[in-house]
């Protein structure tokens, strides 16, 4: 099986893409590509043997019934700079392999994340973990920012006055806010890197997290093009419906009323218009 090297990947290769205020996301390395994946699921053929069309079908056929095991065989690794609010989101994804900057070691930097007007918003209604679609007003927007920039000046006076008075680094760092930058290497194969961007670019996700996946999603497409075609095609823009709902679809498609009610309604047609 003949290394993979990827034009498109090559040239993106080492760079930072921005990401927030001060944040950023650099592809450090990549193992495989759309080759890989096809090589991998028909281990007995050599490459060549089959059409661009061929392997396109093939990697969609995969992606759409769940074989997972030939994505697992194409490997990524990041290096990535986010608050640490949102490093503890990413954290979550526990089928990857990560390295972070330790405040033990190193003294951390003077770097907080302050959120931009646009993502600044009161508290949602119907959704008790994330934020309105709306934000504030202008005079709030900025209220709200002078806040939290005066907290993180204040632990940041207090961190450094800790460290003057030559107490531990591991204590000294403890007030640090969560809007702190941290830096960590995340090494992860395609099929979870497949389900994490699954779950941080759909519309819940938390703003700040899902620009991080916006990003790393390009990059995906520059090493891997088919398979991030068949993923967005097959997974981000498609759909699964229980029972209940197949029935409803297939009534509908008959002419007769949607017979779900309440919340089974409202779920089946977010779906719909998604």
């Amino acid at each position: 099986m003949a290394h993979c090297i990827v034009e498109e990947a090559e040239k993106i290769l080492d760079r930072e893409f921005p990401v927030l205020d001060k944040g950023f996301v650099r592809l450090v390395d990549y193992l495989g590509s759309d080759q890989r994946i096809v090589q991998s699921a028909r281990v007995s053929y050599g490459e060549g043997t089959k059409t661009y069309r061929q392997d396109k079908g093939l990697i969609n056929y995969l992606l759409r019934n769940d074989h997972t095991s030939p994505f697992e065989q194409v490997v990524f690794t990041f290096h990535v700079k986010a608050p640490i609010f949102v490093a503890r989101q990413w954290v979550r994804h526990r089928t990857a392999r990560m390295n972070e900057i330790s405040g033990r070691y190193s003294v951390m930097k003077d770097e907080t994340y302050l959120p931009s007007d646009d993502l600044i918003a009161l508290q949602s209604e119907d959704n008790k973990q994330g934020r309105k679609n709306e934000p504030v007003d202008r005079e709030t927007a900025e209220k709200v920012k002078k806040l939290l920039e005066d907290n993180a000046r204040a632990t940041f006076d207090t961190y450094h006055e800790l460290l003057d008075m030559g107490i531990a680094r591991e204590l000294s760092r403890i007030n640090l806010p969560l809007s702190i930058y941290t830096e960590f290497y995340w090494e992860i194969d395609l099929h979870n890197l497949f389900h994490f961007l699954a779950l941080r670019l759909d519309h819940h996700a938390q703003a700040e997290i899902r620009a991080y996946a916006e990003v790393m999603f390009e990059m995906v497409k520059a090493v891997c093009p088919m398979a991030a075609e068949a993923f967005e095609n097959h997974k981000l823009k498609g759909r699964s419906f229980s029972g209940k709902e197949v029935a409803a679809i297939k009534a509908m498609a008959d002419g007769q009323p949607n017979p779900l009610e309440g919340r089974d309604r409202e779920i089946f047609m977010e779906k719909l218009n998604k």
